[in-house]
């Protein structure tokens, strides 16, 4: 990090939080607040909804996650245009016409309280885990490549999230995820550029491209019903769907996004841009994953993209063993560097059976650093992150970048990460405040409501760091966070489906329903985390919606014959 590097850094970040404060300040009633004033254009809806759900997690796990496993991730998002249009029909119309400010709102109108506020306390916990890990990814990779502490980091994404939230509202969300989208977008198209720019002149992005595929790198689509395949075409089109369903049409983090539209029109032009727009940003984002893989074919990357992990095994035991794996790391990258050269002077006609050999053995080598990097921890008594998918952008970013485009770059990612986390504070302050807060204490003024607003946003702000400071990475960070939704949304999914299909389910039985349906999809998840079942986790939000219609009826129908046999 330049003097450059830091102003680039600095300047964005804050030039980002004093406009959305400027913009937004002295919003004096809950509909200014809470639902923007229903100002908002269907530009400003889409990029706010896209920018919701492109956290920091995804600009660093995604090219991570393309560089060791190739395009087929983008399949998650193959159900996401099918869930915009669902929700355009049925969703909108529905929450204009009622001019609710939750989505759960809708729920006591149609069941009733209790079933209203079980909802919304679902959300409450997983949007509230959420939000911890969105700004727990950043930090803790940031404060692993560049030295920075750790807990300063949480606190400080924290801090400035909290800053422009609390003072403007819904509205400040949405004003500035605009120009953070503007400065991911540009970022990240940068970043692209400089790779492929990176790569030995003779290889043009034709022959990128042939050597990923060579490499087993663009194979997007898998048709295949292997369920230990995570993602297929099948899961992203069946249990993807059902994922977007509910996260677009019943978390409030994403609906609160286009309830502040000015129409009907404005919020379905904004959601439909988000679907056509979505799923070719993801593609790009592996894209660029893909072509950091190319980069470090010619150039030599480390045994394990984690330099906390490499300091740790460096400083064990384990150090020789670790040292050798190095060496041969090193003469595997040779070989096959030879051979991918040649492959692309030979426009191909090389045999791919040998690239095939050099990335399995790659592949092998580190599979044992990781295991020494365990191995090193556990002797120490240190949690250490073994796994290096969410540190390989950045790793590139900081050896390969020129000064400015570094700052840029961390932009991007912190931006990223600010941009999600006000949407899910700001969600969770109205929940809270509309579902939960305003039948309890009875009704108060406007000025009252926005306080309480403000205060709550406050609150889970700071819950919000509190988690991230605790937090621990898993397998993977945009896997993480998708799976604490897939524990949670199938259920609240198919809770809104009685609602708006099933007229026969009362309040009672979906009730029970959803209290059933819980536990056994977090047993399941459980089954499958240890071996027992295989389910992966994009399942749940088919398998918990389904479950909780079938129990709701099964209950509703046990209710209404004991209702005549009593009468």
């Amino acid at each position: 990090m330049q003097t450059l590097d830091w102003i680039v850094l600095l300047g964005t970040l804050f030039t980002i939080v004093i406009y959305g404060t400027y913009q937004t300040r002295g919003s004096k009633n809950v509909q200014d607040y809470l639902k923007g004033g229903n100002t908002s254009k269907w530009w400003t809806i889409g990029l706010s909804v896209m920018a919701t759900q492109a956290s920091a997690i995804t600009f660093l796990s995604t090219p991570g996650q393309a560089f060791h496993s190739g395009m087929g991730f983008v399949q998650f998002y193959f159900g996401l245009p099918i869930a915009m249009i669902v929700i355009c029909m049925v969703f909108i119309p529905l929450y204009h016409r009622l001019k609710v400010y939750t989505a759960y709102e809708f729920l006591e109108n149609r069941f009733d309280r209790k079933t209203r506020s079980l909802t919304a306390i679902l959300f409450l916990i997983q949007r509230g885990l959420a939000a911890g890990i969105t700004i727990f990814a950043p930090a803790i990779i940031l404060s692993a490549v560049l030295g920075w502490n750790l807990l300063v980091l949480n606190i400080l994404i924290g801090v400035l999230v909290i800053i422009y939230t609390v003072s403007g509202g819904t509205k400040a969300v949405n004003v500035t995820q605009k120009h953070q989208m503007i400065v991911i977008f540009t970022g990240m198209i940068i970043a692209f550029i400089l790779i492929l720019n990176h790569l030995p002149d003779d290889i043009t992005f034709k022959k990128a491209l042939d050597i990923a595929g060579a490499s087993g790198k663009m194979e997007v689509l898998d048709f295949s019903f292997d369920l230990d395949n995570r993602y297929t075409v099948w899961t992203g089109l069946i249990g993807g769907t059902f994922l977007m369903l509910s996260y677009f049409g019943t978390d409030q983090s994403q609906v609160q996004r286009y309830l502040s539209g000015k129409s009907v029109k404005e919020m379905r032009l904004g959601l439909i841009f988000n679907g056509l727009l979505k799923v070719p940003m993801q593609f790009f984002i592996l894209l660029v994953g893909v072509m950091v893989f190319v980069f470090y074919q010619f150039n030599e990357a480390p045994i394990n993209f984690n330099p906390t992990a490499t300091e740790v095994v460096l400083n064990s035991d384990y150090a020789d063993e670790y040292k050798a794996l190095q060496i041969k790391q090193q003469e595997v990258f040779d070989l096959k560097k030879a051979a991918i050269t040649e492959f692309a002077n030979a426009n191909g006609t090389v045999n791919q059976e040998l690239i095939a050999d050099y990335n399995a053995q790659s592949d092998t080598l580190r599979a044992n650093a990781r295991a020494l990097i365990v191995k090193a921890g556990d002797a120490k008594n240190l949690k250490v992150e073994d796994n290096d998918k969410d540190y390989v952008f950045i790793h590139f970013i900081l050896n390969n970048l020129p000064k400015g485009l570094i700052g840029l770059l961390l932009a991007v990612i912190l931006s990223a990460a600010m941009s999600s986390t006000a949407s899910e504070l700001n969600a969770l302050a109205s929940t809270t405040t509309i579902d939960l807060y305003k039948h309890r204490v009875g009704p108060k003024t406007e000025s009252e409501m926005v306080k309480a607003s403000k205060g709550f946003t406050l609150l889970w702000g700071i819950i919000a760091i509190g988690v991230a400071c605790v937090a621990n990475l898993a397998e993977n960070l945009i896997q993480l966070v998708n799976i604490i939704g897939s524990i949670f949304y199938g259920n609240v999914l198919g809770i809104f489906l009685l609602a708006f299909f099933f007229k026969y389910i009362k309040a009672n039985a979906v009730f029970i329903a959803a209290l059933i349906t819980q536990v056994l999809v977090i047993g399941l998840f459980f089954l499958n985390e240890y071996g027992f079942i295989n389910l992966p986790f994009l399942w749940l939000n088919f398998v918990g919606c389904v479950i909780v219609i079938i129990i709701a009826f099964v209950l509703q129908t046990l209710m209404k014959n004991e209702d005549i046999e009593t009468s």
